[in-house]
C-alpha cells in the first residue's frame, strides 16, 4: 500500500514525505500526472496527494484515473490559492480535501491520516488509533 504524492516541488515532495513519515504507508512522488497515471494502476494506493495545478493537466485527471479503479484512493488536493471554491469543488466532484501551501505540519498528517482511514473503513480494514498515527504512545 502507497501514498502518491503528485506534482508537488522537490521541497514540498521531502516536506511530506518527512511530515508523513511513519504515520502513512510508502510513499511514491510523481512529477506529473503522466508519472502518476502510470502508477495508478499497477500500486495499491490509499491516499493521493495532487497539487491543483499540473505541468501536464490538474488535479482531475488524477482523480478520473483514480475513479476507474475497484478501491479508489482518497484523493487531497494542494494549492497555495486553497479557497472554499476549490474546496467546494474538490468535494463535489469526489475528491476528500484540499490543504493550503505553504504546509501546515498538522493539518497535514491529521487530513493524511484521516484520509487513509476512509479509505481503511471503505475496504473493511482496520484503521490505525488516531493516537498511534500521530506518534503519541497510549
Amino acid at each position: 500500500m502507497a501514498t502518491l504524492i503528485v506534482g508537488s516541488t522537490e521541497t514540498d515532495c521531502a516536506l511530506l514525505q518527512r511530515l508523513l513519515g511513519g504515520i502513512m504507508p510508502a510513499m511514491i512522488a510523481a512529477s506529473d500526472s503522466r508519472q502518476a497515471l502510470a502508477a495508478i494502476p499497477r500500486t495499491e494506493i490509499q491516499v493521493v496527494i495532487c497539487e491543483r495545478d499540473l505541468p501536464d493537466g490538474s488535479w482531475r485527471d488524477i482523480l478520473r484515473a483514480i475513479h476507474m479503479r475497484p478501491d479508489p484512493p482518497s484523493l487531497i488536493v494542494t494549492s497555495r490559492l486553497a479557497d472554499e471554491r476549490l474546496w467546494a469543488e474538490v468535494l463535489n466532484e469526489g475528491g476528500y480535501d484540499v490543504l493550503a501551501q505553504p504546509f501546515d505540519a498538522q493539518e497535514v498528517r491529521r487530513t493524511a491520516v484521516l484520509a487513509r482511514d476512509r479509505w481503511l473503513r471503505a475496504h473493511g480494514r482496520r484503521a490505525v488509533p488516531a493516537a498511534v498515527a500521530n506518534g503519541v504512545s497510549e
